[in-house]
């Protein structure tokens, strides 16, 4: 699978299928994901990844949260801005709606956000999680170095024939997975990011992208 390839074929899977991903595989994926951008050789990312039994109890805590209405630990950082505006919140409606529908989750239905929030902490089914932390004293230099980690690991794992889907929503219940991975309170968790093979037989879910002119500008060319 070449790098085009890879990234076109990478989306956030929503079914994930029990088979085991292969810890070499994980392995060799995240050896060579050492080598993304990260200015000043910081490398300010930590990954704990999480698996068979320790996982399956991590599972079996964050959704008996969520079904018991738990709102949450309090937010370390905002998952979007407070007021989006166009064409921003186009988009986000756009998918929004087309996730829900995906998932079987009427947008009016009072109890979306307990749902969602249960789906979201069985980690779609995923026998992987990888736990993205970052040290507090990093700045947005070092975050945006931590997002180009982990879309390297996404891409090599669809190069092994792997998906992934990067979840914020673990930092919903961030106490509960800092104190199963072992974090201490210097670092902050950024994301989870689930790994593993696909359902076969449910629908791919695929969002759309705006058009290249619509978020580029050539100048001089």
């Amino acid at each position: 699978m070449d790098v085009y390839e890879a990234v076109d074929s990478r989306r956030a899977v929503r079914a994930f299928g029990d088979k085991p991903v292969p810890k070499e595989t994980l392995e060799r994926v995240l050896t060579a994901a050492a080598r993304a951008p990260s200015s000043g050789n910081l490398q300010p990312w930590h990954a704990y990844v999480v698996t068979g039994a320790p996982l399956a109890e991590l599972k079996r805590r964050a959704t008996a949260r969520a079904l018991a209405g738990d709102p949450g630990d309090e937010r370390e950082y905002a998952m979007y801005p407070a007021e989006l505006t166009s064409p921003y919140l186009d988009r986000f409606s756009a998918a929004a709606a087309q996730r829900y529908k995906a998932l079987g989750i009427d947008r009016d239905d009072p109890d979306r956000p307990m749902k969602i929030a249960a789906l979201n902490s069985e980690a779609f089914g995923a026998p992987v999680v990888l736990f993205c932390y970052i040290d507090r004293t990093m700045g947005p230099g070092q975050w945006a170095d931590a997002g180009m980690y982990l879309q390297t690991v996404m891409l090599l794992l669809r190069a092994e024939g792997l998906h992934s889907c990067p979840q914020v929503m673990w930092t919903m219940y961030r106490k509960t997975v800092s104190h199963m991975v072992g974090a201490d309170d210097r670092h902050l968790l950024l994301c989870g990011v689930s790994v593993g093979f696909e359902k076969e037989g449910v629908p791919p879910l695929r969002t759309g992208r705006a058009d290249m002119p619509e978020t580029t500008t050539f100048i001089g060319v």
